[in-house]
């Protein structure tokens, strides 16, 4: 399997990568060695596990530096910072997906699945960052990268719990509290999707889909604010 180039990548994001084996490993899903027990490389999924760590500390310390807000404002804040949809939006406004190193199937799903591998490189780019020149250029990239998303995210309330925002909506308009059922289970164990259905009473009011109960419940949630038009 032919290795991408990544300088461009590096010139991209503005930073020059000491090892470049750890960029490189970043983009490696476990899915490629799988399909290439030959390459001489492992998957990111370690990078990931030290990046998330990284974010979060990096995410929390400039929200509490620049906010006198209480720490449930800021706790929902760094929620939508750090959500997987948030990280893949990033990636791919970074070019990521030139760069992933994933078997053919996985390179032909560019639906959730992909959201959730573009996250997952996102944070192991940070735990790449983190170990190959440290924790200020790992929070200088997120700052750049991430954090610049926060006016958007306030101004339009993104960090707004779709499904505390329906049972509000819900319990205000008609005095009903939704209820949730799986409705559909799909794929293998590893790599489950589940469909959802959001009720108030016997009214099917949307169907939502995700990797979990719980995200596809919100993604039902989100889909019944905006049928209903109680956004």
């Amino acid at each position: 399997m032919k290795l991408p180039k990544l300088d461009k990548l590096e010139e991209g994001i503005g930073i020059k990568f000491k090892n470049k084996k750890l960029l490189q490993q970043a983009f490696v899903h476990r899915s490629c060695l799988n399909e290439n027990p030959g390459l001489k490389m492992d998957h990111n999924e370690r990078l990931e596990f030290l990046g998330d760590a990284v974010l979060e500390l990096a995410v929390t310390k400039n929200l509490f530096n620049a906010y006198s807000n209480p720490e449930g404002e800021l706790t929902t804040w760094r929620a939508a910072l750090v959500n997987s949809k948030m990280l893949s939006e990033v990636s791919s406004n970074l070019g990521f997906n030139e760069y992933l190193m994933l078997s053919k199937g996985e390179s032909q799903d560019v639906g959730r699945a992909r959201q959730f591998i573009l996250a997952n490189t996102f944070e192991a780019l940070i735990g790449a960052i983190y170990l190959d020149q440290g924790f200020d250029a790992a929070e200088k990239f997120i700052k750049n990268n991430l954090l610049c998303e926060l006016p958007k995210i306030l101004e339009e309330k993104l960090y707004v719990d779709p499904k505390s925002h329906f049972q509000e909506k819900a319990q205000e308009k008609v005095g009903i509290t939704p209820s949730y059922e799986i409705l559909e289970e799909e794929g293998p164990d590893h790599c489950k999707a589940f469909v959802v259905g959001v009720y108030l009473n016997d009214e099917l009011v949307a169907k939502g889909k995700g990797p979990s109960k719980q995200a596809a419940q919100v993604d039902a949630a989100g889909k019944a604010l905006k049928k209903k038009g109680w956004g």
